[in-house]
């Protein structure tokens, strides 16, 4: 049967692909697209739908997915600067929390976070060339943003996986992993995976024992290569107000700050004092 192209098919279609042109839709966003289709409608506004916690939660999801752009091309022009300075260099590999999704601006993620306290303990002018991706999966860390490594970085720092369990079977995500720990340079500091606690209210809840198990693969492929895990797990934990966007899908920016302590935390001294 012949495909229709996405400019011929319906734009409910088109919105539910799990694709914005290169940029994969995280899972939180494509279930708020499909909600927005029964929120925003005249019946919804009558009902009073619109107004109530889902109309809330899809109006949240989609400010978010404005924000991707944004923070991205923030990225892009801060990287372009970054290469022709001179300090020790920090390149970051992941997914929309090292974008800084969620908090009120890029600088306010874990990225800025610890980029700013690195700079205060070390005294030195550290840079951070930022080659994350919204929506980035394990495979596309390692097709699309290792290659683009410049030589000799003085830091290396990896949070991925998140969007993998809703795009990957455990197998495939299993030995992604393992193949991205296996390449990753021998400065490099990974990130464990938050514990979905806060989030999804039961579905979350379920989710602990599968994210637990993750994060146990992250631990014993980095302890098999001399690898720093900064554990996410152990510190992004309750008190959860304010900790969370308004999708309940990314930190915000107070939620940040426990994912900076995790990461300042696991960053060899010697890396930090380069």
């Amino acid at each position: 049967m012949h495909q229709a192209s996405a400019a011929s098919r319906p734009a409910w279609m088109v919105a539910l692909s799990g694709r914005d042109g290169a940029r994969r839709r995280s899972p939180v966003e494509v279930v708020a697209t499909a909600a927005t289709y029964v929120t925003h409608n005249p019946a919804a506004d009558l009902s009073g739908l619109r107004a109530g916690p889902l109309g809330r939660w899809a109006d949240g999801v989609i400010a978010l997915r404005e924000d991707c752009a944004t923070f991205a091309s923030h990225w892009d022009r801060h990287n372009e600067r970054v290469l022709t300075g001179s300090g020790p260099l920090w390149v970051v590999l992941g997914d929309s929390t090292a974008q800084g999704l969620g908090a009120p601006g890029p600088m306010g993620g874990y990225v800025g976070q610890v980029l700013a306290r690195l700079r205060q303990r070390t005294r030195r002018r550290w840079r951070v060339l930022n080659l994350s991706l919204s929506g980035a999966l394990i495979r596309d860390v390692l097709r699309d943003q290792l290659p683009r490594l410049p030589a000799a970085p003085d830091l290396v720092t990896c949070g991925i996986g998140a969007n993998d369990i809703f795009y990957s079977t455990p197998s495939r995500l299993f030995a992604d992993l393992r193949a991205l720990i296996g390449a990753v340079p021998g400065n490099t500091v990974l990130l464990d995976l938050p514990l979905p606690a806060g989030m999804w209210g039961i579905a979350g809840r379920a989710s602990i024992p599968y994210v637990t198990r993750i994060n146990q693969v992250i631990h014993e492929a980095a302890a098999a290569r001399g690898l720093p895990v900064a554990e996410v797990s152990a510190h992004f934990l309750p008190p959860w107000a304010g900790k969370f966007a308004s999708d309940r899908f990314h930190p915000s920016e107070d939620g940040y700050r426990d994912w900076a302590r995790a990461l300042l935390a696991a960053i060899p001294s010697a890396a930090s004092a380069a």
